[in-house]
């Protein structure tokens, strides 16, 4: 198999894989990769780099849509359950916008942290 047709069968495995996950398992995966990203930074850490940015990048856009489900008024969660969900959320908001302005490696512990609990939450529902 050519590495073409080799990446173009990775890609199709993978979207169907998204196509036919649990979403609760993909959410946990999700956070999973987010929090693997910043702990790849954090062990690494000799000052603020790109790697820095794509991480808090891509843990934002993530926070951001799980923000906008929890907000949302067709959203079926219980009410507690979404207010807490927001609550973290403005809070790795808050983390993120420190790292990106105060860089500091430490500060990626509590996202990294929540985005491990989080997914262990969701991955232990079924």
């Amino acid at each position: 198999m050519s590495s073409l047709n080799a990446r173009c069968a990775s890609k199709a495995y993978a979207q169907t894989a998204i196509e036919i996950a649990d979403p609760r398992q993909l959410e946990a995966s999700l956070l999973l990769q987010a929090a693997a990203k910043l702990q790849a930074v954090h062990d690494k850490w000799d000052g603020p780099a790109n790697d820095l940015s794509e991480a808090l990048l891509y843990n934002r856009r993530l926070w951001l849509i799980f923000l906008d489900a929890v907000t949302s008024g067709d959203n079926k969660l219980p009410i507690e359950i979404r207010q807490n969900i927001a609550n973290l959320g403005v809070f790795v908001m808050g983390e993120t916008f420190s790292l990106m302005t105060k860089p500091k490696p430490e500060h990626l512990w509590s996202i990294i942290e929540i985005n491990r609990a989080l997914a262990a939450g969701l991955s232990s529902r079924r």
